[in-house]
C-alpha cells in the first residue's frame, strides 16, 4: 500500500494527537506543523498555508480523520485567529448543486474574445457572472463589483480571502453587500469560506445588509447560484438557481412563457 503523502501525514499526526474520544472541536497552530513534521522525519514543505488551505478547500480529509467525526456530521478546518486553526464537526461542510433543478437561459453577453481564452476555473467563472449580470439577475438588485480577490483580515479568524465583493441596492435604495465565492467545475463550495465572508462583512460593511452567495460551474455554459444565511446554529441555503448561458436565439417562446409561469 502507498504510503500517504506528506501534507496527509501532517494532518493525521496533529488531529490524532488532540483528539479525545466525543470531540466535537479540535484546535491546533501552525506551529504544530513543524512540530509534526520533525516527529515524523519528513521535510518541511516551504509553504506551511498550503497544507491547510488544501485541506480546507481541496483534499478531503484523511480516512482516519473523517472516522472521528460523530454520526451524522463531517470536520472541517476553520480559522480560529492568526496562524491558529480547530477541526469542526458540522452537518454538510460541502455545498453541492441540486441536480433536479430548473435551468433559467440567459443571452450570453461574455465578449467573444474573453470566451475565447477563458478557462472552466474561478477567474473565468467571476467574468460570467460580471458580463452576464447574473448577481443582479439572482438577487434582483442592481449590483456593481467592489473589488475581486480581496484579502484582509478579520477578528478572530484572520487573514482570509473572498473571490469577489459587490455592493447592490434595491428600489427603496436599501445598500447590500454581496461576498461571491466562485468554483470551477471540479471544485466545491465550502460551509467555511462562506462563513468567512459573513464574518468579514459584519467587520467591513457593519451598515450593510450581507447577502453571502456561491457560484459554480456545472459544465462551461452552467452556472448555478446559491445565496445563503447564517444562523446560530448553521449556513444554510435560502435560494438556488441555475442559469445556462446559451446564444440570444436560443431563449424560445416557449421558453419565454415557461419563465412566466414558474413559482418562486
Amino acid at each position: 500500500m502507498a504510503k500517504p503523502n506528506r501534507y496527509t501525514q501532517l494532518v493525521e499526526e496533529i488531529f490524532l494527537s488532540r483528539f479525545k474520544p466525543g470531540a466535537v472541536e479540535v484546535s491546533f497552530e501552525r506551529e504544530d506543523l513543524i512540530r509534526a513534521a520533525r516527529k515524523l522525519g519528513l521535510e518541511l514543505p516551504k509553504n506551511l498555508g498550503d497544507v491547510i488551505y488544501s485541506f480546507r478547500y481541496r483534499t478531503p480529509l484523511p480516512e482516519s480523520v473523517r472516522d472521528k467525526a460523530p454520526a451524522g456530521k463531517e470536520w472541517i478546518i476553520r480559522p480560529s485567529g492568526p496562524a491558529r486553526y480547530c477541526f469542526v464537526a458540522i452537518e454538510q461542510p460541502v455545498i453541492r448543486p441540486n441536480k433536479m433543478m430548473a435551468e433559467t437561459k440567459v443571452p450570453d453577453a461574455t465578449p467573444g474574445v474573453v470566451a475565447m481564452y477563458a478557462l472552466s476555473d474561478e477567474q473565468a467563472l467571476l467574468a460570467k457572472l460580471r458580463y452576464n449580470r447574473l448577481i443582479d439577475i439572482f438577487t434582483g438588485t442592481v449590483c456593481y463589483s467592489l473589488q475581486n480577490h480581496l484579502r484582509t483580515t478579520v477578528p478572530k479568524l484572520g487573514q482570509i480571502e473572498t473571490d469577489e465583493v459587490y455592493i447592490g441596492l434595491d428600489r427603496k435604495s436599501i445598500h447590500y453587500v454581496f461576498p461571491v465565492q466562485a468554483k470551477g467545475v471540479h471544485d466545491h463550495l465550502s460551509v467555511v469560506q462562506i462563513e468567512q465572508d459573513v464574518a468579514m462583512c459584519a467587520n467591513k460593511f457593519p451598515l450593510l445588509i450581507c447577502r453571502a452567495i456561491g457560484a459554480r460551474f456545472m459544465q462551461d455554459d452552467l452556472i448555478a447560484l446559491f445565496e445563503f444565511e447564517r444562523s446560530e446554529q448553521r449556513i444554510s441555503v435560502v435560494a438556488e438557481r441555475h442559469y445556462r448561458l446559451v446564444p440570444g436565439e436560443d431563449v424560445t417562446e416557449a421558453d419565454l412563457k415557461s419563465y412566466r409561469e414558474r413559482r418562486e
